[in-house]
């Protein structure tokens, strides 16, 4: 199994933001602040092969990241309208899409070259705090990944 590269960042807090979710509703630092730590796993563009196969996994290993107490968003530059119809393509699982101004990316230093987000996975516990960040993320591995990072983070598992 190939290893994320991850950067740590310990001390590093989350400026406030909020990003709109295929779901219809709006979520924002606030909503998780002392209650819930969440992960936003930023992926280039919706109905890509690569970004395909990321949400796929994230599908595949739904269950194992489920057992954490943690929420779990796919976040692109695309619009709201693209990244629902994308969430419903695979499986019922959250994306968000960024602000129209893309600032939520430029914060979290994921926007990338041609107006696309880079392929970056924050993980970011209940205090707010950026834990870790995979910045060499395997799209066929994604959602293993993930689920890994949160028990080696000590992310709480639900009851």
């Amino acid at each position: 199994m190939r290893r994320a590269s991850t950067r740590s960042r310990s001390a590093s807090r989350l400026p406030s933001f909020s990003l709109a979710g295929s779901d219809g509703k709006t979520y924002r630092l606030a909503d998780f602040a002392g209650k819930r730590g969440f992960v936003l796993a930023w992926f280039p563009k919706a109905f890509t092969s690569g970004c395909t196969a990321e949400l796929e996994d994230l599908r595949d290993a739904a269950a194992a990241i489920a057992a954490y107490d943690a929420a779990v968003f796919m976040v692109s530059l695309d619009p709201p309208e693209k990244n629902a119809e994308f969430a419903k393509s695979s499986t019922p699982s959250r994306c968000c899409s960024r602000i129209p101004d893309g600032s939520v990316a430029k914060a979290f230093g994921a926007s990338g070259l041609g107006g696309y987000a880079k392929r970056w996975t924050f993980y970011v516990d209940k205090d707010g705090v950026v834990r870790a960040i995979d910045t060499e993320v395997a799209t066929d591995t994604a959602g293993q990944d993930i689920a890994r990072k949160l028990g080696e983070l000590g992310f709480p598992k639900k009851d």
